[in-house]
C-alpha cells in the first residue's frame, strides 16, 4: 500500500529451487529480485503483503504459516544474507554477542561457555582470522568483506536447508568478491545447502550458480540450467542481457544496450511488460500476457509468445503452447523453495 493507492510489485511468480542447487535470480534494479526473496521469510516492509499465493518449503506453506511458527524456521532452517553487511549487524553490541545469538535463540544454549566456543566454531567456519580473539570486537572494526564473513557465520549456525544471498558482494572490491564467492560455494558443497543467490551480475552468476531464473518488472520470464540459458537465451529481454555483457576480445566495440525503460509498478503494461522495449513485439504481446512455453522436458521455460519460433525456427507447430496458462494455479511451478 502506498499513499497512491495498491501497488502489485511482483505477481505470478512461480519458481523452483532443486535442492542442493544454487539458483540466481537475475534483473534490473526494482525488477521484485529482494521483494520476491524477502516474501518468502514474512520479511516485507510494514505497507507490504502477500495477497496470494503459497511459497513452500519441505512440504509448508511459509506464507499461511503463524509468526510464531515461522520464527522458528527463519534462521534455523533458512538464513538470509543481506547486501550491506554494515546495516546487518548490531554497530552496539560485539561480534560475539550476536553470532551468540542465533545459539541462545534456536538452540537454547545459555552457558556462556559454551556460546562463545559455538560462536569461535562459526567464525572459524567462514575462515575469519584469530577467531577467538576477533569474538570481543565490534562491527566497525572489521572490513566490509570480514564484516560479509560474520553475517554468512551467523546464517550458518544452525546448519540451515537454505540461504537467501541478496547481492551479498556489491559493495565489495572484484579480489573480495570472489573471496566471498568462493566461501559461499565451499560451504554450499561441504553442507550441501541450497541457495538463492539475487544478483544483477550476469557474469558472477555464471561462475556460481547451476540455475537461473531472469526476472523482469515483477514476473520470472525465463528460467533454466544457466549455462543453457546464457549460451542460447530464448526471451528478447534475456538476450539483450547476455548481449549487453562487455567483450574482453573488442575493448574498443561500443556497449550494447537495452532501448527503453523499464514500466513503473503502479503502470504495467496490459500486454507482455517487456513488448515496449521488444523489436519483435506484436499486438498479440501488447494486448496479453504470454503463457509458459516449456521444453527439454521441463528444464527450461520461458514466457514470450514467439518462444515456439525462437527455439523450434519459423513454422513450428505451436499445438499445445496455450495448455500452459502463467497463473498462480500452475502447480508444478508454485514458488518452492527447497
Amino acid at each position: 500500500m502506498t499513499r497512491g493507492g495498491t501497488i502489485t510489485a511482483v505477481d505470478h511468480v512461480n519458481l523452483k529451487v532443486r535442492k542442493g542447487k544454487v539458483l540466481a535470480l537475475v534483473g534490473e534494479s526494482g525488477s521484485g529480485k529482494s521483494m520476491t526473496c524477502s516474501s518468502m521469510l514474512g520479511l516485507l516492509p510494514p505497507n507490504g503483503k502477500v495477497v496470494k499465493g503459497q511459497v513452500l518449503f519441505k512440504g509448508q506453506d511459509l506464507v499461511n504459516m503463524p509468526p510464531r511458527d515461522l520464527r522458528k524456521i527463519r534462521g534455523k532452517q533458512i538464513g538470509m544474507v543481506l547486501q550491506d553487511a554494515m546495516t546487518a549487524l548490531n554497530p552496539l553490541l560485539t561480534i560475539g554477542e550476536q553470532v551468540g545469538e542465533v545459539f541462545r535463540w534456536h538452540h537454547g544454549v545459555t552457558d556462556r561457555k559454551e556460546l562463545r566456543r559455538l560462536s569461535i566454531q562459526a567464525l572459524e567456519a567462514v575462515k575469519i582470522p584469530a577467531a577467538e580473539e576477533r569474538l570481543d570486537s565490534y562491527p566497525f572494526q572489521f572490513s566490509g568483506g570480514m564484516r560479509q564473513r560474520v553475517c554468512i557465520a551467523i546464517n550458518i549456525a544452525c546448519s540451515p536447508d537454505l540461504i537467501i544471498c541478496d547481492e551479498p558482494t556489491t559493495a565489495l572490491d572484484v579480489t573480495v568478491q570472489m573471496q566471498i564467492l568462493g566461501l559461499l560455494k565451499e560451504l554450499q558443497a561441504t553442507r550441501y545447502m541450497t541457495i538463492v543467490f539475487i544478483t544483477h551480475d550476469l557474469q558472477l552468476a555464471s561462475q556460481f550458480c547451476d540455475d537461473v531464473a531472469i526476472m523482469y518488472a515483477g514476473r520470472i520470464v525465463e528460467q533454466g540450467p544457466i549455462t543453457e540459458v546464457f549460451a542460447h537465451p530464448v526471451h528478447p529481454y534475456t538476450e539483450g542481457l547476455v548481449r549487453a555483457i562487455p567483450s574482453l576480445d573488442d575493448c574498443d566495440a561500443p556497449l550494447k544496450t537495452i532501448p527503453g525503460t523499464p514500466p513503473i509498478a503502479r503502470d504495467w503494461p496490459q500486454g507482455c511488460r517487456f513488448a515496449p522495449r521488444c523489436a519483435e513485439a506484436d499486438a498479440r504481446c501488447r494486448s496479453t500476457y504470454p503463457n509458459w512455453f516449456e521444453w527439454d522436458a521441463g528444464r527450461r521455460r520461458v514466457a514470450c509468445w514467439h518462444a515456439v519460433q525462437r527455439v523450434h525456427g519459423d513454422g513450428a507447430d505451436v499445438a499445445g503452447y496455450e495448455s500452459m496458462p502463467q497463473t498462480g494455479e500452475y502447480h508444478p511451478h508454485k514458488q518452492k523453495v527447497a
